[in-house]
C-alpha cells in the first residue's frame, strides 16, 4: 500500500481511500411459538393497543385483522373494508408506521377459534405488505424468528384485493360456531403474560454469558452485571443458550427465580423477579 501512496503522491495524484465496508443491515431476532396447528404465531400491538395474538401468513396480500381487533386498536374503517395502523409493533422490535390492513371476520380465523383449534385466541394475519419489508431466516429449532431490514425496499400496496369470497364460504364462519356450540366444545383461551428478564446473553467458549443488560429491568434490579456466566436456573444447570431460554419460557410475571451466575472466580445466586413483557 505503501507504494502507491508514494507513486500517488509523485504523480500529483490524491492517494485512493480504502472503500468502507457497507453497513450489516439491522435486524430483529422476534420471539414467536407454534400453535397447536402448527401456525407461526407472533405477538404485536396495534397503535399501543394488545398485544394480539397474529398468524405469519406468506400467503396473505397484506395484513388481516378481525372488527373486534379494529375497534379495541380505534382503527377506522373505509367502505371497502381498508383501515391503518399509525403504529404497529411486533414483540422483539419490528416497528413498522402506516400499515394497511384488511378489516374483517376471516371464516378460518371464527373457525379456529369457535372450536378451539390453535390452543390459543387468534386475532388476524401478517401478509406481504408487512413481510416483505424483511428478509425472514426461520429456524424452528430456536425460539426466535430472525427479521433482517430490506433498506429501499417498499412492497405495493395492496389496494387490489376485492371483497370477501362468495357466500358459500362465508356462511362456514357461524356454521362452525353452531357445531362448536352443539357438540359442547369450549375453547380455553387463558392468557398467561410473557415474563420479562431484561438480559441479552451469547454463547461463548461452551457457557452462557450474559452480554447486556436493559437498564431499569428486572434483571438491573437483581443485579445482573455483563460478563456474568449464567450457571443455572432453578437449580437446573445451564450449558446452552437453549437451556437458558427453556429455563426462563415457562416463567410468568411476577415469577421469582434463583439464577447462578459465575463472576470472575465466584459463584454467586441472584434472584430475579419476572416484570411483564409485550
Amino acid at each position: 500500500m505503501r507504494w502507491r501512496i508514494a507513486l500517488a503522491l509523485c504523480l500529483g495524484l490524491a492517494p485512493i481511500a480504502a472503500a468502507a465496508d457497507p453497513k450489516p443491515p439491522a435486524q430483529h431476532e422476534i420471539p414467536y411459538r407454534l400453535t397447536d396447528t402448527k401456525h407461526v404465531l407472533v405477538r404485536a400491538k396495534i397503535n399501543g393497543k394488545g398485544p394480539f395474538n397474529l398468524i405469519l401468513d406468506t400467503g396473505a396480500p397484506a395484513v388481516f385483522i378481525t372488527k373486534p381487533v379494529a375497534k379495541k386498536a380505534g382503527v377506522e374503517v373505509d367502505e371497502k373494508g381498508w383501515g391503518k395502523f399509525d403504529e404497529f409493533e411486533i414483540e422483539g422490535g419490528v416497528k413498522v408506521e402506516k400499515v394497511r390492513t384488511r378489516v374483517e371476520d376471516l371464516v378460518q380465523i371464527d373457525g379456529m377459534n369457535s372450536m378451539g383449534l390453535a390452543g390459543v385466541e387468534l386475532h388476524g394475519v401478517i401478509g406481504y405488505n408487512v413481510l416483505a419489508k424483511y428478509r425472514i431466516e426461520y429456524d424452528f429449532t430456536v425460539d426466535k424468528l430472525v427479521f433482517g431490514v430490506l433498506e429501499g425496499f417498499e412492497p405495493p400496496a395492496p389496494e387490489r384485493i376485492e371483497a370477501k369470497g362468495g357466500d358459500d364460504i362465508q356462511s362456514m364462519g357461524p356454521l362452525v360456531k353452531m357445531l362448536a356450540a352443539l357438540s359442547g366444545i369450549k375453547p380455553n383461551f387463558e392468557v398467561v403474560p410473557r415474563g420479562f428478564v431484561g438480559i441479552e446473553f451469547e454463547e461463548a467458549k461452551g457457557a452462557v454469558v450474559v452480554s447486556k443488560v436493559l437498564a431499569g429491568s428486572p434483571a438491573e434490579k437483581a443485579g445482573f452485571k455483563p460478563g456474568d456466566v449464567v450457571e443455572a436456573v432453578k437449580a437446573t444447570n445451564v450449558e446452552t443458550g437453549n437451556d437458558l431460554t427453556k429455563a426462563l419460557a415457562k416463567a410468568g410475571v411476577g415469577a421469582k427465580l434463583r439464577v447462578t451466575v459465575k463472576r470472575g472466580d465466584k459463584s454467586e445466586e441472584l434472584t430475579v423477579e419476572l416484570g411483564k413483557g409485550l
